[in-house]
Order: structure tokens, then sequence, then C-alpha cells
């Protein structure tokens, strides 16, 4: 796991286990989505942002609004494979998120190219709300 420099996203390590793969033995698509959340949260986490409190006390969520995935190749059970997390984009109230997923490294294969759009919400009243901008600090866009 690191929270990198300017030149280099924030990257998160995945084992591809026998449950994550389809008939053929390669990683069914849909799984790709988690394993780019899992890494969007611990990017957040990494920024300090606490997706718990944020709800539970202060009454604030995210929710993703649109994603994209170019499927380049596949990875297959057992595979390392290291999915990362950048600061894409940022409006008023969603961010943009680029996400990659790469063979081993990031030096590696690229296996996937894609991103989320996500938004800051009101958590009860579903309405977006200004993105605080302490968020992405030491994010460069």
């Amino acid at each position: 796991m690191t929270l990198a420099s300017n030149d280099l996203p924030f990257s998160w390590p995945i084992r591809v286990y026998y449950e994550d793969t389809d008939a053929q033995g390669v990683v069914y698509y849909a799984n790709y989505f988690r394993y780019m959340e899992r890494a969007r949260t611990e990017w957040l986490r990494a920024l300090g942002v606490d997706q718990s409190r944020l709800l539970n006390e202060q009454r604030r969520m995210f929710v993703v609004t649109e994603t994209k995935a170019e499927f380049i190749a596949p990875a297959k059970f057992n595979d390392q494979v290291v999915v990362t997390a950048r600061l894409a984009g940022l409006t008023r109230a969603t961010f943009d998120i680029e996400q990659n997923v790469y063979l081993n490294s990031l030096e590696g294969q690229l296996l996937l190219r894609g991103g989320v759009k996500a938004a800051f919400l009101n958590a009860d009243t579903l309405r977006p709300l200004r993105v605080p901008a302490e968020f992405f600090q030491g994010s460069s866009l």
C-alpha cells in the first residue's frame, strides 16, 4: 500500500482468489469494480477521510454516479494485481477518480483502465453538497 508522490497514484495490492473467477478461470468482470471500490476506500482512508465518522457524525456520504472500465487483459486465479486511485477532477459536488488495475506492480501489464465519478451528499436528504477541499489536500490533479 502506498500513498505516493504527485507522480504516482495511490496503489492497493489484491490477490485474486478462486471465488473471484468465472467458469473460464479468469476474474469475473464485476469483481474488478469490487477491487476498485477497495482501492478507493483505502485511498480515502490514507487521505484521512473516515467514511464511518462522516456518515454517523456528520450525516455526509459519497455515492458513485458513474463508472467506466476498459478491459484490456484478464487476471487469473492466484494473480497479484495492483489497483490504483488518483484524483482526476473535482467540481463543486463531485470528483473523478482515475483507476487502473495492473498485474503484479505499477510497472506490470495494464489489465484495466477505468474510473469513477462520485458525488458528495447529505445522507438524510440525498442532496448534493460541496466537497470539502481538505479531503484532497496532498492529491494532485
